[in-house]
Formats: structure tokens, C-alpha cells, sequence
């Protein structure tokens, strides 16, 4: 009896055949509708996930995919590479390189958070102009709001938002955002400055929320999260 166990690809035209073949028309078209362009195949984030345990922790792959620039070998790609084993320069080289906010988001969770140097990253990542490096500093910031804020100047970053946020690439509003509700979250003292910055924005007002989830809209995000925690 023949065993129906997959092997693991090796190679960068082993794993996008793979990849290819778990394509799906529906999955394209919603990555599409994002953004995402022609260059995907358009494979669920079940399965890249699947395709990584499969092949394990791999560097040399995952670089080589990373280099190809196809949305869902980008993905593949992040999961198959320890943080621990890219340079700052690589990390910094990888956000600015990014188009899809979907790669974005996998690349900051899985790696840049991750990553020895991610603060010095923030602080110079914060400094620029560049879309996706913003808005990954803009998520590493969120993130020390909520977990070590010591050393934050939140008045300042409340500043920045409100001057900022409104005329900010879409790509950087969704986690200055992010960060102005983890302040009117975290801080009861910033609480009502950051409410009235949200309603003076109106940043996320109408974004669509399925039944169910919480609006990114910060001053209901905020009041829904202090309600769930009071």
C-alpha cells in the first residue's frame, strides 16, 4: 500500500509548485480585492500554514522565497525563518519591500516583534515617511503601549496622531490607530483625549464590521474594551 504522505518541498520550484496547486479562483479574488495584484496564487492561510510545518524551520528557502515576491511564498516564507536569524539591515529590507498589507501584518507578528533589535527598528522606522516601515513601527508601538509603555511620551504620541493620522497612507493609519485605541484602553488618564481625537478624525468611522466584532473605529473600540474590562 502506497503511503499518501506528502513530502516536503526542498526547493524554491518544488514549493511553488505546491503552492500553485493549492490555489483557489475565490481566495485570488478576495487578495485581489485587497490589493494584492496579479502576483499570488491565491492559496489559504490554513494551508501555507500547513505547507510550513511540513517543511520545517529554513532559512536558506525561506530567503529564496521571500526573493520571488509572490504574495503567498512571501507568507510561506515568514513562517520557515527564525527572527533571530536575519540582521536588522535583512528586517528592515524586508518591510520597506512589502505591497500587501496581509504579508505585512504575518511579517510583523511572526518576525519583526520578535526580532533582538525590534526597538531600535521602531525608533528608526517611526523617524520616516515610507508606508509599510511606518506602519510597522506604528505596530511595535502599539504593542509596547500594552505591554512596557515606560519610557513613552503618550502625550506626544497622542500629538503625533492628531496631526498625523488623518492624512496618514492607509497602510500607517490602520496601527497609529491601533495605538491611539490601546491608549484610551490602557491610560484612564489619556482616555478622553483620545476619544475626542478619534471623533475629530472620524479615521475608520465607517468601516464595514461583521455581526459580532468590535468597530476599529477608536473612540467605540475604546468604550467597548473598558466596558468588557470594568
Amino acid at each position: 500500500m502506497k503511503s499518501t504522505t506528502k513530502t516536503a518541498p526542498t526547493t524554491v520550484e518544488e514549493t511553488l509548485t505546491q503552492l500553485e496547486a493549492l490555489g483557489l479562483e475565490k481566495v485570488r479574488a478576495q487578495y485581489s480585492k485587497r490589493g494584492a495584484g496579479d502576483n499570488q496564487f491565491g492559496v489559504k492561510l490554513g494551508d501555507i500554514r500547513g505547507l510550513a510545518k511540513q517543511i520545517k524551520t529554513n532559512r536558506e528557502l525561506g530567503m529564496a522565497l521571500w526573493q520571488t515576491g509572490i504574495i503567498d511564498a512571501r507568507l510561506l516564507a515568514i513562517l520557515l525563518i527564525k527572527p533571530k536569524s536575519l540582521s536588522a539591515d535583512e528586517v528592515d529590507a524586508m518591510v520597506r519591500s512589502v505591497t500587501f498589507v496581509q504579508v505585512a501584518d504575518w511579517l510583523n507578528a511572526y518576525i519583526v516583534r520578535k526580532h533582538p533589535e525590534h526597538e531600535s527598528l521602531r525608533q528608526s522606522w517611526m523617524k520616516g515617511a515610507e508606508p509599510m516601515a511606518a506602519r510597522s513601527g506604528w505596530d511595535l508601538t502599539a504593542q509596547r503601549v500594552w505591554k512596557n509603555s515606560e519610557g513613552l511620551d503618550l502625550p506626544a504620541l497622542l500629538s503625533r496622531i492628531e496631526s498625523e493620522m488623518g492624512n496618514a497612507a492607509p497602510e500607517v493609519q490602520w496601527t497609529m490607530n491601533n495605538t491611539l485605541a490601546e491608549i484610551g484602553i490602557h491610560f484612564p488618564e489619556h482616555r478622553e483625549r483620545a476619544i475626542a481625537i478619534g471623533e475629530t478624525l472620524g479615521v475608520f468611522r465607517d468601516y464595514p464590521v461583521s455581526k459580532g466584532c468590535t468597530s476599529p473605529f477608536a473612540p467605540i473600540w475604546i468604550n467597548e474594551i473598558v466596558r468588557r474590562q470594568s
